[in-house]
């Protein structure tokens, strides 16, 4: 079952890369900001850790910049709840892309020691960040991948990072009213309580 293109109180749209999730995010903005004094923000959390990475930033900002004119764009890597909380308004739509690459930045560099369990994301940060969620006064889009499908990755500090998205989506899907699986940009809706 699919849903019209209108977004919920909170959606978080999952997928694999190149599944479609930005662009069902973009779909959502564009359907909100044709509504009569509507506003839209999109967050970005990327970093441009290296050349080609900040070339697809500048990429993505220009196509979004051509395809929804009238939504801002800010960059937040770490400080999402409080960049949530400052755009947040009933007549606003708040777009966060991606909470994976937020979970990155969070654990970036990666400080894992021998004989030590690998350290998780700040519990503090996430508890802040899934309760931002519930205090929004408008609605939230929030984009992040599924990365739990495939193979089981080497190397402990990977698999510590992909336990700790998984736990991450599981809190945000709980929190969120509505969550679309992306795949081959078709949207499945897994929970809707809109």
């Amino acid at each position: 079952m699919t849903h019209p293109l209108r977004p919920a109180r909170s959606e978080f749209i999952l997928g694999g890369q190149k599944s479609g999730k930005s662009r069902r995010a973009e779909q959502l903005a564009a359907a909100w900001l044709a509504g009569a004094g509507a506003r839209a923000v999109f967050i970005a959390t990327a970093q441009p850790w290296d050349a080609e990475m900040a070339e697809r930033i500048a990429r993505h900002q220009r196509d979004r910049a051509e395809r929804l004119p009238g939504m801002l764009t800010v960059e937040e890597p770490l400080l999402l709840a409080e960049a949530m909380a400052r755009h947040s308004r009933p007549d606003t739509l708040v777009v966060v892309d991606c909470l994976t690459l937020w979970l990155t930045n969070l654990l970036m560099p990666a400080e894992f020691k021998e004989n030590q369990p690998p350290a998780l994301i700040p519990s503090a940060r996430v508890a802040t960040f899934l309760e931002a969620i519930s205090a929004a006064p408008g609605p939230l889009v929030l984009v992040g991948n599924e990365i739990g499908l495939g193979v089981i990755p080497m190397g402990r500090e990977v698999r510590a990072f992909v336990d700790a998205l998984g736990t991450l989506n599981q809190q945000v899907a709980q929190r969120c009213q509505r969550v679309t699986l992306m795949v081959a940009g078709l949207p499945l809706t897994l929970k809707d309580l809109a």
